[in-house]
């Protein structure tokens, strides 16, 4: 068999990689902010984007195909090929899963990379063999090289866009996430030959460039267009909570009510072990709001719960967005009025209006906006007892 030669055509590999780069964009900005949706919204949501970056990964692949310039007429198997947009779509739908249901920790953001880098070389590669007339032949090294290639960046790019969900990491998260499926295509590319073949082997019917030309745009189209509707919605994104400027909050200790007032970030107070002689202040929890930093009374807050990197804090009227995990804001306040309940739950036992046993756990009962119950885990329900005195 006769090695092939080929090149490439340099639009089509530049679009290519813009392909890639709006897939990602539009997939990552669906993302964000989806802890302060409802579980259908975030379902929906987590589908959009896969479908987004998964559709991207294939489209970018596809693109680059059409720029591949071979000296005969070759053919694409439908039905191989569909399958390879399938695959990248669900591998990158159990990627996001993992972020959004499950406590988003270093070992998720790896594993997570680890998932779509592996998924983006299976896409490739599943697309490949739909070729007909021509068969790419592979060398170990080429292989073992893209697969590197593709795990470390992708979770580059998922430990950015996720380490952090600002604007600014989404961003940088996008130009790591586009130019890994970019580079990964040409580096597993480099390390193919191709031959003639005179046999076909169809799954399903065949695809000529003409006909894949028009589904491969078709499908950028409809990439683009996601791209520029998410990227007005991103530009003009609110804060992920929206919490009133001063939030009257109870404090069942006093009976009275008191203000949790917004305090800037510059005017927080001195911390007693920075200033021994200050006399002691009250703990001091921050949260987000407008693209600002306010402080609030540990006092006030009834219970805090984790969401992913970050947690909510639950006054008597409101739910702020804190930018502490949960283990550092147990950290912070400890010694302090919050017991651990749960992995992803610090409560108050002052705010706390009933408690329910079951077998071998239990539930926390408050009468506090957005939250009614925190639940008690078997290795906790011991302390909690002991704390509220049943």
């Amino acid at each position: 068999m006769q090695i092939l030669d080929y090149s490439h055509n340099p639009t089509l590999v530049f679009a290519s990689l813009l392909v890639a780069l709006m897939a990602g964009f539009t997939g990552l900005s669906l993302t964000k902010g989806l802890s302060e949706r409802n579980m259908v919204h975030r379902k929906f949501l987590i589908a959009l984007a896969s479908i987004a970056l998964g559709g991207g990964i294939w489209s970018m692949h596809f693109v680059a195909m059409l720029g591949l310039q071979l000296p005969i007429m070759f053919y694409y198997d439908a039905a191989i090929t569909l399958a390879s947009a399938l695959v990248a779509i669900l591998v990158v739908g159990i990627a996001l899963l993992i972020l959004h249901f499950r406590q988003r920790t270093r070992g998720t953001l790896v594993l997570a990379g680890m998932i779509v880098g592996l998924g983006v070389l299976a896409m490739h590669y599943i697309g490949m063999s739909g070729l007909e007339l021509c068969q790419a032949l592979y060398t170990p090294s080429g292989i073992a090289l893209a697969i590197v290639a593709s795990c470390a960046l992708n979770v580059a790019a998922f430990s950015i866009a996720y380490g952090k969900r600002t604007n600014r990491n989404i961003i940088v998260g996008t130009l790591f996430f586009g130019f890994a499926v970019f580079a990964v295509h040409f580096v597993a590319i480099g390390g193919t030959d191709f031959v003639a073949i005179d046999v076909l082997s169809e799954v399903g019917p065949l695809i000529s460039k003409e006909v894949m030309a028009i589904g491969v745009v078709l499908s950028s189209f409809v990439l683009c267009a996601a791209f520029l509707l998410t990227g007005i919605t991103f530009s003009t994104s609110p804060q992920p909570v929206a919490a009133p400027q001063t939030a009257a909050v109870a404090n069942p200790e006093a009976g009275l009510e008191a203000s949790a007032k917004p305090v800037p970030e510059s005017d927080s107070q001195i911390r007693t072990d920075e200033n021994p002689l200050a006399p002691a202040a009250k703990k001091q929890i921050p949260y987000e709001q407008g693209g600002r930093t306010f402080f609030v009374d540990a006092e006030t807050i009834a219970a805090i719960r984790a969401e992913g990197h970050y947690t909510h804090l639950y006054t008597a009227t409101d739910r702020l967005f804190c930018v502490w995990t949960i283990t550092e804001a147990e950290k912070r306040l400890t010694p302090g009025p919050f017991i651990r309940t749960h992995r992803s739950y610090l409560i108050n036992p002052a705010f706390v209006t009933g408690f329910e046993r079951f077998k071998d756990n239990g539930v926390c009962h408050f009468e506090v906006a957005s939250l009614s119950k925190a639940p008690v885990s078997r290795s906790r329900l011991r302390v909690v007892r002991d704390a509220l005195g049943v």
